[in-house]
């Protein structure tokens, strides 16, 4: 990706980048392959046939210990600013920039010299009956909505088509709530369905473009991307 990238002169990725999250279903197995602090969260019945939220990828920040390490041993810094003392954030060596708050991204070329690297993790499940769905999003979901809210969100959605909306228009309003004065983050989701429902089966796909908002269902999941837009 970072090669297609730098190919596309029209595109300026020196000081910007991307998280991913990926997931490839195959028969009984998923392979999930995240970079940056995307996330996929798994909805599953527990003992007594609750459904709870199983998280499947690790956050890959620079407050992680041996990603700090590898970003500091190439002379990046890292450290969090006295107003976010929470947010550890990756500095380049003489000057304080970009401050990227991924340990690991597409793009962002101005740190791939110190220690900021495009290669994901990659993590397996193997599905059981218990499983129903997972979803797959970017950190403007989950800085405001927990993996068991999620969970919730999307298990009481109207339909499997409209889930991924749905749970970016939660996290959104979470954001106006929590953060009314702030901009408020790109909040992208698929959500992959293990377990489809009868209407849902059906090979079509629907686009449907809202204000900032862009949704598609088709078959056995969904996605929704709301852009960043201004609080108030």
């Amino acid at each position: 990706m970072d090669r297609d990238l730098k190919a596309h002169r029209n595109i300026d990725c020196e000081f910007s980048g991307t998280t991913a999250v990926t997931v490839i279903k195959q028969g009984q197995n998923l392979i999930i392959g995240n970079l940056g602090d995307s996330r996929a969260v798994l909805g599953t019945r527990g003992e007594h046939n609750q459904l709870v939220a199983l998280q499947l990828t690790v956050d890959l920040k620079p407050s992680i210990p041996s990603e700090a390490e590898r970003i500091r041993q190439q002379s990046g810094r890292v450290f969090s600013l006295p107003d976010e003392p929470d947010v550890v954030r990756v500095w380049l060596p003489t000057f304080n920039l970009p401050g990227l708050a991924m340990a690991r991204s597409f793009g962002d070329f101005c740190l791939k010299k110190y220690g900021i690297i495009s290669m994901p993790d990659v993590f397996y499940h193997r599905i059981t009956d218990k499983d129903e769905f997972v979803v797959l999003a970017t950190d403007g979901v989950w800085d405001v909505l927990s993996n068991a809210e999620a969970v919730s969100i999307i298990s009481n959605a109207p339909s499997q088509a409209s889930a991924a909306r749905f749970l970016v228009e939660s996290a959104h309003r979470a954001w106006r709530t929590r953060y009314p004065t702030s901009k408020t983050d790109d909040c992208a989701v698929v959500c992959l369905f293990l377990k489809t429902e009868a209407a849902s089966t059906s090979s079509s796909a629907v686009t449907k473009d809202l204000v900032k908002n862009r949704e598609m269902s088709s078959g056995k999941h969904s996605l929704a991307v709301k852009t960043s837009t201004q609080g108030s």
